[in-house]
């Protein structure tokens, strides 16, 4: 089966508990290639931009503003079945929610600090994609 591929984002929150190493080594042990990774910080524009599709949504000013609070690390990971094998490692977006082996049950906080982000589909992430690795070309 060909891979295809997802987009993923670890919270500034994740950074500041300083439990990306421990994300990271779940998403390869559970069979993902990390394609791209850069550690960067989104400006309140890009979290603007990134979360567009919410921003009729009652939560959307707060999700912004905590996702240009601190640095992200932004990931292109690729897997036969990719945004469907991610979202089920992830997680519901409520971590309170989550199935106790998800990364957000382990390491979310909140629903907006709910640790991770994931593509919810192949259109989805080309598009995230696009946004934080412009450069990128799958190979």
């Amino acid at each position: 089966m060909a891979k295809n591929f997802t987009f993923s984002m670890l919270k500034p929150g994740v950074l500041q508990d300083r439990q990306v190493g421990r994300i990271m080594a779940q998403i390869e042990d559970n069979g993902f290639e990390i394609k791209a990774l850069k550690r960067t910080q989104l400006t309140l524009e890009d979290a603007e931009t990134f979360y567009a599709i919410h921003q009729e949504r009652p939560f959307y000013e707060e999700l912004c503003k905590y996702m240009a609070s601190g640095p992200i690390v932004a990931m292109v990971l690729a897997k036969p079945n990719a945004v469907a094998d991610f979202r089920a490692l992830i997680g519901v977006t409520n971590p309170a929610e989550a199935a106790p082996d998800t990364i957000r049950k382990q390491f979310g906080k909140s629903i907006d600090a709910n640790a991770i982000h994931g593509s919810d589909s192949d259109e989805t992430a080309a598009t995230e994609i696009a946004l934080l690795f412009p450069e990128w070309k799958s190979d």
